[in-house]
């Protein structure tokens, strides 16, 4: 029987709304990044809450981009959003906005401010007027344009737009209360002059609206019935609830929940930024970035995201979420879906001495237990292997069960073996190879030998092998809070967080594997295929580790 889950708190308040009839019960949410950057984790716990909140209510969600701001913004970022949200599995069909689409709206609802004197043309600078709001302690202060005539805020206003003055020298503020224990509310600037090509606009416009000015009326405009925003927009709802009331249009209801912070990760577009800036990754889309291209570039199904997000539930105060339950949710993702696959991460040659030389044959191996409609694959095994030089000690310790001089263990899905001797180099005392017996009626599936192999090894047939390179991750950060205050986040760079293997080899199958495609490596862990990858040089990401490294606190 299906556990009911209780309903979180955005779902009470829609659900109150629905039964009071508000909007006819219409449900209409929206998803409005800034095209400044690449989305991030917390970026994927919006989007998830938006059109799941719509989906389950049966409603609506609209992709908005809140594109006021050109120095900032390109076309780039736009392309990137959509795409993934599409590969989290969102679809907002036909409804795709942008807050530039409504600049001329935006415009007049200015004018409207202005022309009911709630909104005047200030000439002070910057300085000046954060001079004027006074402290969280005290009130602010009038400006001295602040009494100017409806007549003459209407002309300055219309010849700020039609690009009179130079950038910087005036801006429009609106009449609310210069005394608000609310700074968003003494008298917010709400335009400004910025001379700057728009990357859909081009250079229509020379003034831009400000965010808390934009972003309230855009979902107005589109009808949106619930708001849905992180906790630090909070103490900007009393202004978006002012501008719905002067101007009389839709009243969008605004919703605060946490925002979504993961230990060894920031999620934070401008910090971001300064590490691909810096050169300290190689890109947005680098495997140990906590955005979802990166994410996803390293082999995070979206499936396991989407999981992880629902797992962490809509809480009303900040709080940290460990890594390891969103690894965890990758882990057990993988483990139903990926395909099983050898590698060998560190090889050394291992012959067996008794084996026909020349002979090969190909050996039947599991796909994916956890699947059974996975099937199985055919290995090729001959005379030469390679396994991990981990896996061999000529002195190992009690309760070794891996190949030591005397030692028998099985391979994955082959025979049983007993190791007779390794081959050392004189000169520089390397093991060059281990050199082996098998016992041909041990075949796994077959097996009518009677003997008893306590470890079990993989690895890779040597004349069919596939050479390539595997890229090891661990956190970007050495520290779980990189933000944490009075921390430079860049001097918590974890310097040693990738390790690149060259020597690897792989088992011919992983020849045909395709990009982004994920694998378990036996006794490995999960890998996905890189797009640097060629025929002739496959490279592996390090998805996750094979270990849980999590467990329910509660």
């Amino acid at each position: 029987m299906e556990e009911t889950r209780s309903l979180n708190f955005i779902e009470e308040f829609i659900e109150e709304d629905i039964a009071n009839g508000k909007h006819g019960g219409r449900v209409h949410t929206r998803f409005p990044p800034e095209p400044n950057g690449y989305l991030h984790i917390g970026h994927a716990k919006a989007i998830c809450l938006n059109f799941e909140i719509a989906k389950k209510y049966g409603g609506k969600t609209n992709l908005r981009f809140d594109d006021t701001n050109p120095a900032t913004e390109e076309t780039e970022y736009v392309n990137a959003i959509k795409a993934d949200i599409r590969w989290l599995g969102y679809d907002w069909e036909d409804r795709e906005y942008y807050a530039s689409d409504y600049f001329g709206q935006l415009y007049e609802y200015a004018l409207d401010l202005v022309r009911k004197g709630l909104a005047y043309v200030d000439d002070s600078t910057a300085e000046e007027i954060a001079v004027q709001k006074g402290t969280p302690a005290e009130p602010g202060k009038e400006s001295p344009y602040r009494s100017r005539s409806v007549e003459e805020n209407v002309d300055l206003f219309t010849r700020m737009k039609d690009g009179e003055f130079p950038d910087g020298s005036r801006v429009l503020r609106v009449k609310v209360d210069l005394a608000s224990p609310n700074m968003h509310m003494r008298d917010p600037v709400i335009y400004r002059i910025k001379r700057q090509h728009h990357h859909r606009t081009g250079d229509t416009w020379c003034i831009y609206p400000m965010y808390d000015f934009a972003h309230g009326q855009s979902d107005s405009i589109e009808g949106i019935t619930h708001s849905l925003c992180s906790l630090e927009f909070i103490h900007h709802r009393p202004l978006y609830d002012w501008f719905i009331s002067q101007l009389g249009i839709f009243p969008s209801r605004q919703i605060e929940f946490a925002r979504m912070n993961v230990t060894y990760m920031i999620t934070s577009k401008r910090r971001l930024m300064q590490l691909v800036n810096e050169g300290l990754v190689t890109g947005w889309d680098d495997a140990r970035m906590p955005t979802i291209s990166g994410l996803r570039r390293r082999g995070y199904p979206a499936a396991a995201i989407r999981t992880f997000c629902d797992k962490v539930g809509i809480a009303k105060r900040d709080n940290w979420i460990e890594i390891e339950l969103l690894e965890s949710c990758v882990r057990n993702e993988l483990n139903q879906t990926a395909l099983r696959r050898m590698a060998v991460l560190d090889p050394i040659k291992l012959v067996i001495s008794n084996y026909p030389q020349g002979q090969t044959e190909l050996l039947p191996s599991e796909n994916n237990p956890e699947d059974e409609t996975s099937g199985h694959r055919d290995m090729p095994f001959s005379r030469e292997i390679y396994i991990e030089r981990e896996d061999f000690m000529i002195d190992p310790p009690k309760k070794y069960f891996r190949l030591s001089p005397g030692a028998t263990v099985r391979l994955k899905s082959a025979y049983i073996i007993t190791c007779e001797r390794a081959v050392v180099n004189e000169s520089t005392g390397e093991m060059e190879e281990i050199i082996c017996t098998y016992y041909p009626d041990s075949k796994s599936g077959s097996d009518t030998s009677g003997i008893k192999a306590k470890g079990t090894l993989h690895w890779v047939n040597a004349p069919t092998a596939v050479k390539g390179e595997i890229r090891m991750y661990d956190r970007l950060f050495t520290t779980e809070n990189p933000l944490a205050e009075g921390v430079d986040f860049l001097s918590k760079v974890n310097l040693e967080s990738l390790k690149v293997l060259n020597n690897v080899v792989l088992e011919p199958a992983l020849a045909e594997a395709r990009v982004g495609e994920g694998f378990q490596f036996l006794r490995q862990g999960y890998f996905t295929l890189d797009r640097d990858s060629t025929p002739e040089h496959l490279v592996f990401n390090q998805t996750v580790s094979l270990k849980e490294g999590w467990t329910n606190k509660e």
